[in-house]
């Protein structure tokens, strides 16, 4: 065998093992990644609306009982009075683009999520326990199969209720059941009309000054000198927040208030979600 002939064996070996090496470098499966991460950059916008709960049909497929590392789950037939409290984690980069268990395309920046028996898609208001952030998510998606995790945010929901940094957080779980006649069943509360769940006209909650004088504070959210307006904005807040209101006149304008409040950390936290969502004009008044 000549030199020549030598070194051409040399390199087709020298290039099948890079080629194998490369090979074996490379994840396996329907993934592009082998362990999931946030998005390459931290600084991509990510959004910050809820999903709005509206009725859909579930898709009868997703009934079907399926198994999971040797577990078999059964899906519920209805979310209507659902509840749960347990861990959340999160998923991100390395599903992102992939189909869901629901047929459609994962978005890591949407407010999505997967539950193990859920029906596909529900509506489900999530509420980290530890700060009291809460967000609306569309689950459309199966898992997380792991026993100490009773549901996986996508990368935006997780940011929304502060879970990102520690990956998991405690959170409890309330199903919004809508059906095809507007009508809102949030967790085991009552069901509600339309304008009942939105807070046009829910069960008042307005605070009457004279009941105590030492109650907490309160947030000060607006003043417009329409008083309808003002009353609908009341409640709606009232509503969304569990907290009472107040309406103050003062000459040609109506002042909205939330509270009272008295715990210090409900209070800070309902300035900064206030501030965060559209008024960042509010300010404490005690």
């Amino acid at each position: 065998m000549t030199n020549m002939h030598k070194n051409c064996l040399c390199y087709i070996w020298l290039f099948l093992l890079m080629l194998v090496m490369s090979c074996a470098q490379q994840p396996t499966g329907r993934y592009s990644q082998v362990n999931d991460s946030a998005p390459p950059t931290q600084n991509i916008q990510v959004q910050q609306n809820d999903a709005t709960p509206r009725y859909e049909p579930y898709r009868s497929h997703n009934f079907n009982s399926y198994t999971v590392h040797g577990k078999t789950y059964h899906p519920l037939k209805t979310g209507k009075g659902f509840t749960q409290q347990g861990n959340a984690s999160w998923y991100g980069q390395k599903f992102h683009g992939h189909l869901t268990s629901n047929g459609e395309t994962y978005d890591m920046f949407a407010m999505s999520a997967a539950h193990k028996t859920l029906p596909l898609p529900s509506y489900v208001k999530v509420t980290n326990t530890e700060n009291n952030k809460t967000v609306i998510v569309r689950v459309n998606d199966r898992g997380p199969f792991h026993d100490s995790r009773i549901i996986d945010l996508s990368y935006a929901a997780a940011k929304k209720i502060d879970s990102l940094k520690h990956g998991t957080a405690h959170v409890k779980l309330e199903v919004i059941h809508v059906t095809k006649d507007d009508l809102y069943t949030v967790g085991d509360g009552p069901t509600l009309s339309f304008s009942e769940y939105i807070g046009i006209s829910p069960v008042k909650q307005e605070f009457q000054p004279n009941d105590s004088a030492n109650q907490g504070s309160f947030i000060q959210v607006a003043a417009l000198s329409d008083e309808a307006a003002l009353t609908t904005l009341s409640n709606v807040l009232s509503t969304l927040y569990h907290v009472p209101f107040l309406i103050l006149p003062s000459n040609t304008l109506y002042k909205l208030q939330l509270g009272p409040i008295a715990d210090q950390h409900q209070l800070a936290q309902l300035l900064t979600d206030l501030r965060s969502n559209g008024y960042p004009s509010a300010f404490v008044v005690k």
